[in-house]
């Protein structure tokens, strides 16, 4: 049986209504409706309280199955001298979860939210969970201003999968990118794809630099390919000139801190 089916058993045997329940637990009545029904699942506290209120284990609310009653005639391990059967039981993984929640808040958030469990979401100003969302995430998949998960998503994105402004993972995509495989507007990485590259495998629509190099000012050793200039060998004074001057002519205004980064690795 389900911890909710558990919940609803216990709750007829004790002659409350879901409102008078509801009304002791101090929440709605919906509440209690979607426990019943294993549509979500009460705080820790709330299932200590239920445990309480009905007398039993939090053994027996979170076990997913319970001991077999022995068929009429059939002889207990006990009285024929044999082992007792063995009852194989299994928690129900959705029932399990660890939720802590900072009192303070700002705006309608927490200071901190933990919120580790079976389809849980954690939100506050610093959050923690399989699903996160805050100012600072850290989760499984978590969004933030400042992320990091296996799956990061932010201004700031670390994970082995990273988004954001500037990302920063195994695969990232971001403005400012750096990761095994990158692409963004500037892409540093193993394997680097943007309007700026800089990697082993570097390929650029302004300007790329590495040990392949594919763009419009390509500077590779030992390949590159270049539509307005290339070179193999080490720059020379008068080679970064040139590549400063191209790029000034080429790479449009909104893109100049780019622009000025790229020329920071060349000299």
């Amino acid at each position: 049986m389900t911890l909710g089916g558990k919940l609803a058993k216990l709750r007829r045997e004790n002659n409350f209504t879901q409102e008078q329940l509801a009304e002791l637990l101090g929440v709605s009545r919906q509440a209690i409706s979607k426990w019943e029904s294993d549509a979500a699942y009460p705080e820790t506290e709330k299932l200590i309280r239920l445990g309480r209120l009905y007398g039993c284990s939090m053994d027996y609310l979170l076990l997913d199955e319970e001991p077999r009653e022995p068929e009429p005639g059939e002889s207990s391990g006990k009285k024929t001298g044999q082992p007792e059967e063995v009852i194989v039981t299994k928690l129900d993984p959705r029932a399990i979860y660890i939720e802590r929640t900072s009192k303070k808040k700002i705006g309608n958030l927490p200071l901190w939210h933990i919120n580790i469990g079976y389809g849980r979401v954690a939100r506050g100003v610093f959050a923690v969970g399989r699903v996160s969302v805050g100012v600072v995430s850290v989760g499984l998949c978590s969004v933030g201003v400042i992320s990091l998960g296996v799956f990061g998503m932010g201004i700031l994105g670390i994970g082995a999968f990273a988004a954001g402004l500037a990302a920063i993972g195994a695969i990232s995509v971001g403005v400012l990118s750096l990761g095994a495989v990158s692409l963004g507007v500037f892409a540093l990485g193993a394997s680097a794809l943007g309007h700026f590259s800089v990697g082993a495998a570097a390929i650029g629509k302004y300007a790329a630099y590495g040990e392949v190099a594919r763009a419009a000012i390509a500077i590779g050793r030992p390949d590159a390919d270049g539509t307005l200039f290339e070179t193999v060998n080490k720059l020379t004074a008068g080679d970064i000139e040139t590549v400063r001057s191209l790029l000034d002519k080429t790479v449009p205004w909104y893109l100049a801190i780019f622009k000025k980064l790229f020329l920071l690795f060349v000299k």
